[in-house]
């Protein structure tokens, strides 16, 4: 499965949250609402997560192992860090930006 593009909508002062992102597989699969997190070691990418009745919150999507969470994380935290080196607009890596595969 391979991340064929990927925006990043950095956040306007939202202390850790720095950031919005939207990766696509495939061409053909979607996942909005990911969200760059500033944390105490670096950068990390929360999924998207919906409130439960109960008050917790549960990710609507996610990877099923390590190596595509790496994989999406690298490359949505490598586009925001792009954005930011170029002025703070939406990114897209399609096209000129290297070809990001689950598999390295």
């Amino acid at each position: 499965m391979k991340i064929t593009e990927v925006k990043v909508y950095p956040a306007k002062d939202s202390g850790r949250l720095k950031a919005y992102a939207t990766v696509v597989f495939d061409s053909s699969f979607i996942v909005r609402d990911l969200k760059v997190i500033e944390g105490n070691k670096g950068y990390f990418v929360s999924m998207p997560s919906r409130r439960r009745k109960d008050g917790t919150f549960r990710d609507i999507v996610h990877p099923l192992n390590s190596e595509m969470r790496k994989t999406i994380e690298r490359v949505i935290v490598d586009e925001y860090k792009r954005v930011l080196e170029f002025g703070g607009a939406a990114g897209q890596s399609d096209g000129d930006a290297p070809d990001y595969d689950d598999a390295e």
